[in-house]
């Protein structure tokens, strides 16, 4: 195939747009989402009892730190956008990069929108249901609503993507501070739950509850990844990349912890397992009429969080159709915006679809089953590089123990659920990653049907006036 605008003199680039303070907010504006709003509760049930739920917080908060150091030297190795695609793809190989690509792209990203997108919804509408829960149906319509409307945010260009995400940021921190802050005033007053008293009473120990709830906590800390799905638009990858995961990730990390012992102190173990939203029914009872603050402010903390994975997910998309494992229009970028716009709109019309049967329990337990399976491949690929190309230059070197530790916690996560309470969608999962194989190897192996998607790739060239990218940054 070939057009006009193929022919041009040079190829589009992405703009280097993202600062170390656009970093740190990307990393921060994903992991803080809907998560801490809505996660600490079902940690607390699947473990049992509070103290083992802060370990739990505690232990995430390191497993998410050690496994973006192992990022970290990825990223300044392989100084290329796409995140773990791109690292399966030079270390693993091609098929195993495709099934990365066609789990992440059509499943796995879209139904972590979605359950960001439901979450946003859910607690956006709290404060006009004081008495029963919103309709499904409003509350799918509010969270399609907030999908479209940030695929137009991040299509107009990368500089409006980026204040959106630092200013969600800045919101959600300061609603994490308020949670903080109130604990600490109920502490001093006397004002407590006793919940922290024998607070290991009633621990759950089965691989299946330790796994599950590890799955749930991880959900809170997801996005520690992020920027290295858009390294080719960092501002000096191999200074800010690693600066923003030691920044972002242990900041976060303490204020999980801190916000989890506010609302230990203000509620019982049986009031947050019974919750809805913890954020939400924590404001109820400390701030009294002005409860609703907290479902605002977790409303908009999913806002935030949705608008960090639009940015990072399209790239994705964007990268592996680049390297050839998608159709072509979804590796160009808009002439005058100069943004991944083909591949958003895709990214928004698959989330659009996986919302209507959306269900936010089921969202997080897939996600977090089939994530762990693709990052344990990854952090394969670091130990491959550091023990076969150990030449290769790096700006930053993590001791080998690392990738072995976060390996087998991966590894941990992927079959712990599986072996001690083995479920029937657990094989669906399975069985849908192993079905990329029946895509790649007629459609990208033997390339059959080449020309199948050309006319249609110039038709959509015209129309949403986008042109190829240089693969070369």
């Amino acid at each position: 195939m070939a057009t006009e605008m193929d022919r041009a003199p040079e190829k589009l680039k992405l703009k280097t747009e993202v600062g170390l303070l656009g970093g740190v907010s990307l990393i921060a504006g994903v992991m803080i989402g809907s998560g801490i709003f809505m996660s600490p509760q079902y940690v607390l049930l699947y473990i049992g009892s509070p103290g083992a739920s802060l370990l739990i917080w505690a232990a995430s908060g390191v497993l998410a730190m050690l496994a973006s150091l192992c990022y970290a030297e990825l990223g300044t190795v392989i100084r290329e956008s796409g995140g773990e695609y791109i690292y399966i793809l030079r270390t693993s190989g091609n098929l195993m990069a495709f099934i990365f690509a066609f789990t992440s792209v059509v499943v796995v990203r879209p139904t972590s929108m979605a359950g960001v997108a439901l979450s946003f919804a859910q607690n956006a509408l709290a404060p006009f249901y004081d008495d029963c829960l919103p309709p499904d149906g409003v509350i799918k319509c509010l969270a399609a609503t907030g999908i479209l409307l940030l695929a137009v945010v991040n299509c107009l260009n990368v500089r409006s993507s980026m204040a959106v995400m630092v200013f969600f940021t800045v919101v959600k921190m300061l609603a994490l501070v308020v949670i903080m802050t109130g604990g600490v005033v109920l502490l001093i007053q006397g004002n407590t739950s006793n919940s922290l008293q024998n607070s290991m009473d009633g621990t759950k120990l089965s691989v299946s509850a330790i796994g599950t709830a590890f799955y749930q906590c991880l959900w809170s800390y997801d996005g520690w990844n992020n920027l290295n799905s858009v390294t080719e638009e960092i501002k000096h990858p191999e200074v800010n990349l690693p600066r923003a995961l030691m920044i972002a990730i242990p900041m976060v990390t303490i204020l999980y912890l801190l916000v989890n012992v506010s609302y230990l102190v203000v509620m019982t173990p049986t009031e947050m397992i019974s919750s809805s939203a913890v954020a939400v029914t924590w404001g109820n009872k400390v701030l009294g009429g002005w409860g609703w603050i907290m479902s605002v402010a977790a409303a908009l903390s999913a806002f935030g969080s949705l608008n960090g994975s639009f940015f990072s997910g399209g790239r994705v998309c964007y990268v592996a159709a680049r390297e050839g494992h998608m159709p072509d229009i979804l590796a160009m970028a808009h002439m005058h915006r100069l943004t991944p716009s083909p591949a958003l709109i895709f990214t928004t019309v698959i989330s659009l679809i996986v919302l209507i049967p959306g269900d936010f329990q089921g969202i997080v337990n897939f996600f977090s089953f089939t994530a762990w399976f693709f990052y344990g491949v990854t952090f394969s690929g670091l130990l491959y590089l550091k023990i076969k190309k150990p030449e290769l230059p790096r700006a930053i070197t993590v001791p080998i123990i690392i990738p072995i530790l976060v390996l087998m916690a991966a590894v941990f996560l992927v079959l712990a659920p599986i072996i001690d309470d083995p479920q029937i969608e657990y094989l669906y999962v399975t069985l849908f990653i192993l079905s990329g194989m029946l895509i790649y190897i007629p459609f990208i192996h033997f390339k059959l049907f080449p020309g199948i998607l050309d006319k249609l790739t110039v038709f959509l060239q015209l129309v949403l006036e986008v042109a190829p990218t240089d693969k070369n940054l």
